[in-house]
């Protein structure tokens, strides 16, 4: 009976090892499978690509927070704490409040580069109409008092979720990378003054001195899952421009008693167009536009005085300062004309709030852009045209640091309605549309893809 026992116990023992061997070696061959299909697909990226595609649940619901909560342009204060607190779970020692609702994170990963990583964080004035589930209904009262809604409508909120997911991406690849990292949620893109307040601020003096700037922007008319390079020039200046056009008011039936600011006003605004078509080279790109003009009670009341507002867009600062001149001859010329003291002549003001032409350093466009067709593929990574629009992340590009800087571009619409619209048959919303609505999941997949190979390239 004894014998029959341990037989059967050396039975069931070489059974289990057996079936423990089996499942080890069915393992073993399942790893050589992934390890073998990974090379036949012969991208070095499948990996992080799989990886960003797990964590996308993780960032998706981070996506509709910030979506769901938006913050008005210097009011950024839940969002910063939001991003301050994901850096902090991956490690990075964290300094908030920096120029601002400005939030500076910092991992060290022994010698090498620093790169800097931006996202800007503030929303816009705008009440959301795109029906969807997660759709902003936020109000709030804006800096003149005035109550208005408030919506992501430039994505920013895809922006600080990919920024996000590549800061966990690269926290998880530690053994990938050497040098530092400086992750940067800035205040007030939409005002012109969040850069320019971090700088101000020390960002270059307080923290470690970054050897690459690099950030994305997501684009209303480019399909989810590609991206756009352009080396150079890419976004412009725009300076907002105040312009006070002042007369002799009196009563309508007696105009030769008067001189009528609104005709002088419509004399300057037809004036100013001749700036660009006729005062600059026509091989460079310029802008001028009257977007408001206000004056006047009653219609039979020639006023004292008239309001015009402008924007001014160019490229290099030659440009600029010339077409800043032209406004102020064009604008004495006119008064002068109109028998007008010298006292009385139009007032030029600047706001505080220009924002410098981003400036894509070519080298580091031209490495990054290699980095994005090996990532994504060539089909999925354009070549794209500068625009005329302004992003004060060029500033980052423009201290005595000389830091070499780099945006790109990011799709957001679905495949079937970029199709629609290059049928004809759908009119794409722009950004700052009340009706702009990314589609999220390729949108933001792509971006931290993007984003992170392009950090562990510069810190290799």
């Amino acid at each position: 009976m004894m014998k029959h026992l341990i037989l059967t116990s050396l039975i069931l023992g070489s059974a289990m090892a057996l079936s423990a061997q089996n499942a080890l070696d069915a393992l073993i061959q399942e790893a050589r499978d992934d390890h073998a299909h990974l090379s036949r697909t012969n991208d070095p990226y499948a990996g992080l690509k799989a990886a960003v595609q797990e964590d996308y649940p993780y960032l998706q619901d981070l996506y509709q927070h910030y979506h769901l909560h938006p913050e008005l342009s210097f009011h950024e204060k839940e969002t910063s704490g939001r991003m301050a607190s994901e850096l902090q779970q991956l490690g990075f020692e964290v300094t908030e409040k920096v120029g601002g609702y400005g939030v500076v994170g910092v991992l060290r990963n022994g010698e090498g580069p620093t790169v800097l990583v931006r996202a800007d964080m503030d929303a816009l004035p705008i009440v959301e109409d795109t029906g969807l589930p997660y759709a902003s209904t936020v109000t709030t009262k804006d800096d003149a008092g005035n109550e208005v809604g408030v919506m992501h409508a430039c994505g920013h909120d895809v922006h600080m979720t990919v920024w996000t997911g590549a800061a966990r991406q690269l926290a998880e690849r530690k053994d990938q990378w050497s040098g530092t990292l400086v992750f940067i949620g800035q205040p007030a893109e939409e005002r012109g003054g969040g850069a320019k307040a971090m700088l101000a601020d020390g960002l270059y003096e307080r923290f470690p001195k970054p050897d690459y700037a690099i950030a994305l922007h997501v684009n209303a008319g480019m399909e989810a899952g590609k991206v756009g390079c352009r080396s150079g020039y890419s976004l412009a200046n725009v300076d907002m421009m105040d312009i006070t056009v002042y007369g002799q008011g009196g009563h309508g039936a007696y105009p030769h008693t008067t001189k009528d600011p609104v005709l002088l006003a419509s004399r300057i605004v037809v004036a100013l167009q001749t700036v660009v078509s006729r005062e600059l080279s026509p091989l460079e790109p310029a802008v001028v536009t009257v977007g408001s003009i206000h004056g006047g009670t009653k219609g039979n009341v020639i006023p004292n005085e008239v309001g015009l507002e402008l924007t001014l867009r160019s490229y290099t600062d030659e440009v600029r300062a010339a077409i800043i001149e032209k406004i102020n001859r064009i604008c004495k010329g006119v008064a002068l004309s109109a028998g007008l003291e010298e006292s009385q002549y139009p007032k030029v003001e600047l706001r505080d709030e220009f924002t410098p032409a981003t400036y894509n350093d070519p080298e580091l466009a031209n490495r990054v852009q290699q980095v994005f067709v090996k990532a994504l593929g060539k089909d999925r990574t354009l070549d794209v045209e500068p625009v005329m629009g302004g992003e004060d992340f060029g500033r980052y590009g423009r201290t005595e640091e000389e830091v070499p800087i780099f945006m790109f571009w990011l799709g957001t619409v679905a495949k079937e309605q970029m199709a629609a619209a290059e049928r004809g048959q759908l009119q794409l919303p722009s950004l700052h549309n009340s009706g702009f609505a990314p589609d999220p999941e390729p949108t933001i997949t792509t971006g931290v893809v993007a984003m992170t190979a392009a950090v562990l390239n510069l810190l290799q």
